[in-house]
């Protein structure tokens, strides 16, 4: 009994902090395995969305790089062509003529205008195209392949029904029954479609292209890049290295910093408040373009610049003054061309935010129809994302695809742009 009194009365022993460490382990390894679970299944459903995005983009887009055409033996009549005008022949009534010996059965007025509905408006400018290079054709009859209409190439795609009732489709049943001959001739197919990719816009989708706005996509990321990327080194270089560290120098690096987060949307405002209504400069020009998408980029090239000249060792800077460089000879020899990498990595990245821009060019006027491919940097132009959202509103079904393939393309451009920046940096990044 007095033994047992005696051990209860003994004082407890303390705990030591190794013990405290121990007993609160195993709660924060559990903690640890679930934030990590969480952090895989983060990224696991942004892959799955990312990866269902461009399933969709891709599925709805890969048609349109495939174009439905026609093939018809086309009379170059020497009683309708002046020689002297090729322009003033009628290659619609060619085509008509093409079609009604194909199809010499059909009859009335109601009939032929839908026969010559399945073929494209846009083919007679091939015919004319085709005779303007050779003159020779003239009174020869020529297998030639047309583009067919948008809604035979929707058919012909498999995205318009031909079993559904005629009223439910834009083809009659009479037009179905046409283009069923002229597949069991074999002479309605799917061939690649180099049009998409070498024309301009156009009110009819199988005629519309991307070149018009690739080119001044060109363009327009050609005065981005020829003004923003010496501006913003020279910025970078002058706050990083000489500018004296003051009140005035901080409202710069605070507004710099600032106008990296400005929606883009405002530099578009401000290019059409100055550039266009101020200056008078050409509406809808690349130039213009190139001048808005400079100031939006500026920013992110300056930020990114001084990130790269802080990351050289202060050990380069003293090593070059210790041997009697100059400030100047110690900036431009030493530390800005081993900042560089960083700083082509900053303007690679900010010129594919400047190409995927659609808000600031739509202010400057650059949401025009363009037809014609720009050739200078004054002319009328678009650009890649604003083509795209110009077809992203047309009603038909086939600029449906053209949307999505316009986008592709895009998408494979910004993908090249941003391996470039990773290239450039792994290539030539420094570890100190």
């Amino acid at each position: 009994m007095s033994n047992a009194v005696s051990e209860a009365s003994k004082p407890e022993k303390p705990l030591r902090t190794l013990d405290i460490v121990n007993a609160g382990l195993a709660k924060r390894y559990r903690a640890e395995r679930r934030f990590r679970r969480l952090g895989l299944a983060a990224i696991i459903a942004s892959l799955a969305f990312l990866s269902m995005l461009f399933a969709d983009i891709f599925w709805k887009g890969h048609t349109a790089f495939r174009q439905t055409f026609i093939q018809l033996n086309i009379l170059f009549d020497p009683e309708l062509i002046d020689a002297e005008n090729l322009a003033a022949a009628d290659y619609n009534g060619f085509i008509r003529k093409a079609l009604e010996r194909e199809f010499p059965e059909v009859s009335g007025r109601g009939d032929r205008r839908e026969l010559s509905q399945i073929v494209s408006p846009g083919a007679a400018f091939i015919l004319q195209k085709q005779l303007r290079d050779n003159p020779e054709l003239i009174g020869q009859t020529l297998p030639l392949w047309v583009p067919a209409n948008d809604d035979v190439d929707m058919l012909m795609k498999g995205h318009i029904d031909r079993y559904a009732p005629e009223g439910e489709r834009r083809l009659s049943d009479k037009q179905l029954a046409w283009l069923k001959r002229l597949e069991e001739q074999n002479k309605i197919q799917k061939k690649f479609n180099k049009t998409f990719f070498t024309a301009g816009d156009s009110r009819e989708p199988e005629l519309a292209g991307i070149w018009g706005a690739t080119v001044g996509s060109l363009y327009t990321l050609f005065i981005t890049l020829l003004l923003s990327f010496p501006i913003g080194v020279a910025t970078a270089v002058y706050l990083e290295e000489f500018a004296p560290k003051n009140r005035w120098t901080d409202i710069i690096e605070v507004n710099i910093n600032n106008l990296a987060a400005v929606p883009s949307i405002v530099f578009g405002l401000l290019g059409l408040a100055v550039f266009l209504n101020f200056f008078g400069m050409p509406r809808s020009a690349p130039t213009v373009g190139g001048l808005v998408l400079t100031l939006m980029t500026l920013p992110t090239i300056i930020i990114a610049g001084r990130a790269a000249l802080k990351s050289v060792p202060p050990s380069i800077r003293e090593a070059a003054l210790g041997i009697g460089a100059s400030k100047m000879q110690m900036v431009t020899h030493h530390v800005l061309p081993l900042a560089m990498p960083g700083m082509l990595t900053g303007t690679i990245i900010g010129m594919a935010q400047a190409l995927g821009e659609t808000a600031p060019l739509l202010m400057i006027g650059m949401v025009a129809f363009i037809v014609d491919i720009p050739g200078s940097f004054t002319d009328p132009s678009t650009v890649l994302p604003v083509q795209i959202y110009l077809w992203a509103d047309s009603p038909e079904r086939a600029f449906v695809e053209r949307t999505s393939a316009a986008i592709m393309v895009l998408l494979a451009f910004l993908i090249a742009m941003n391996a470039v920046a990773v290239y450039l940096r792994k290539k030539f990044e420094h570890r100190w």
